[in-house]
């Protein structure tokens, strides 16, 4: 019974992916980088449509796209190798083969946000709205480009029985772990919650009135409190600092952070009074 039960689990869990890159003729496609540019397009498409219903001047986030993703991008793998430093000790050219995967997220926000605010200043965009444009797309480029990560059998937590744990191959388990087949699918999780982001983001925006800015604190906010709990569940190596993996306190420092902005914002607008909070409506047209 308890050999039954077990195929049972076994025949439940989530496939190995049936291969990592898809071939065009002569060209090859890593499944890795084609969910990432999925997610990148998705997350563009949406953003452009929001700002032109916002009245902003059209292509406008597709230019600005063309600036920030490429700065994202180098932002996320600079974070990765810096993070991992062990990884590429003796052979640091692998550090540009961002296809074998290794993105650290947190370095591709800060670089793809902080790049696109530059350029959108120097084009005379409203930052704050710009920023609020953006707030649900992020974690929608976020949650189709973690599907990457599976097709790299990366990112999985801890061993599990449970019927929609991943089966990960034996040569990319942890050596500690080689006598398990099937694991947490942490992508997964975190690919689900930032859907679940998304929409929590776009009721926020239609249910409550929002100063601008504040709609991308609220996802910073989200988005770490999910990696949080997520963080737990892996058992890839990682350096730690008083027992924390180093994206946890990454994420416990925004989450942190973000509270605070809104504690200070709600002080601020209290001691000044309803009057002088009203802020007119900015224009997103460019000069």
């Amino acid at each position: 019974m308890g050999q039954c039960g077990a195929s049972v689990t076994a025949l439940a869990a989530i496939p190995s992916p049936p291969f990592e890159s898809l071939h065009v003729g002569a060209l090859q496609l890593r499944a890795y980088g084609l969910m990432i540019g999925l997610g990148v397009v998705a997350a563009v498409s949406l953003a452009q449509r929001r700002w032109d219903r916002r009245g902003g001047a059209p292509g406008a986030l597709a230019s600005l796209a063309a600036w920030a993703v490429p700065a994202g991008l180098i932002g996320a793998r600079l974070y990765h190798v810096v993070t991992n430093y062990e990884g590429y000790s003796g052979r640091p050219w692998r550090a540009l083969n961002i296809w074998e995967g290794g993105l650290g997220i947190p370095g591709g926000i800060a670089a793809g946000v902080i790049s696109g605010l530059i350029v959108a200043h120097r084009r005379g965009m409203p930052l704050a709205s710009l920023l609020d444009t953006v707030a649900p797309a992020l974690p929608l480029a976020q949650a189709i480009g973690r599907w990457g990560n599976w097709f790299n059998q990366e990112l999985f937590g801890r061993p599990t029985s449970l019927p929609w744990g991943v089966r990960i191959d034996p040569v990319n388990r942890p050596a500690s772990f080689a006598s398990y087949s099937t694991f947490h699918p942490a992508f997964l999780y975190e690919s689900l919650w930032n859907v679940a982001l998304v929409g929590f983001l776009l009721l926020v925006e239609r249910r409550l009135s929002l100063r601008p800015g504040r709609l991308f604190v609220v996802y910073l906010a989200g988005y770490a409190l999910g990696r949080l709990w997520i963080e737990r569940l892996r058992i890839d190596f990682a350096h730690t600092i008083g027992g924390l993996r180093v994206n946890e306190w990454m994420a416990l420092l925004v989450l942190l952070s973000a509270l605070a902005f809104f504690v200070v914002d709600a002080c601020r607008r209290g001691s000044r009074g309803d009057d002088a909070n009203r802020e007119p409506t900015p224009s997103l047209g460019q000069r």
